[in-house]
């Protein structure tokens, strides 16, 4: 059994953050299926403690004061939460969803028909597909991203399925990466996707279903670092916007 949560971890993860100068972080963790709420509590109060003491916000440069001097505040810090599913239990992942977070990241991994074989017997892909749907209906403002493998048997048309109830349950981001066999005790490798048809895939995914940025390749990763300045300038643009609207409605 795992030992207990630590309860200065929100501290100490947000010091250590801040303290290296970041303006993007990404979290993630072990499941947690032994506590009573999965580790979800814990989560949020990370991401909380991380907000606060990087003041809030989105990473953006500080105004001056009232003398044109810049205040001397720490850099705000983008933060993105790479969850499991919570076994699909909703209330936990709105835990998650509202705890201050711009980004929620959780990985559908595979194509419908693959899923029972390359998951664990306790996901599944509605049940991902309900956590990805469930975050923008608690926070519409919040930008939801997810990874798919390739090269495990799925063929095109189940990918293009994929993507359309992706989107269909408002997912900004996918990224597309080679499936590598960790161990044989893992499934082997049926196909080495070419970079080329990675690439067919991010236009495909961003010019045919319409997500806002696609990372595609055979090394990327969920958690792809050429993907942080895009996203950065996403939740930046998307706080502008909920601004102006906001300062639009004040003065009608």
């Amino acid at each position: 059994k795992p030992p207990p949560l630590d309860a200065e971890e929100p501290n100490k993860v947000a010091e250590a953050v801040t303290s290296w100068g970041l303006d993007y972080v990404v979290l993630t963790s072990v499941d947690r299926d032994d506590l009573v709420d999965q580790g979800a509590g814990h989560f949020r109060k990370v991401v909380q403690r991380l907000k606060e003491l990087s003041g809030g916000g989105t990473g953006e440069t500080e105004n001056d004061n009232d003398n044109g001097e810049k205040k001397d505040k720490k850099k705000a810090i983008i933060v993105e939460a790479l969850t499991p599913d919570f076994c699909g239990e909703l209330d936990l992942v709105t835990q998650v969803a509202t705890s201050g977070l711009d980004v929620y990241a959780h990985n559908i991994e595979t194509v419908e028909r693959l899923t029972p074989r390359v998951r664990d017997r306790r996901a599944g892909y509605q049940q991902s597909l309900n956590v990805l749907g469930h975050v923008k209906q608690v926070n519409p403002n919040v930008l939801t991203k997810t990874s798919i493998m390739l090269g495990l048997g799925e063929t095109d048309e189940e990918i293009r399925t994929t993507m359309q109830q992706l989107r269909e349950n408002d997912v900004d981001v996918v990224t597309f990466g080679q499936y590598l066999q960790p161990s044989r005790r893992h499934l082997p490798v049926k196909e080495y996707v070419t970079p080329e048809k990675f690439e067919e895939w991010r236009v495909e995914a961003e010019e045919r279903f319409g997500f806002k940025y696609c990372a595609s390749g055979p090394l990327v990763r969920s958690s792809y670092k050429a993907g942080e300045f895009f996203l950065k300038n996403m939740v930046r643009e998307k706080k502008r916007e909920r601004e102006e609207a906001a300062l639009a409605a004040a003065v009608v």
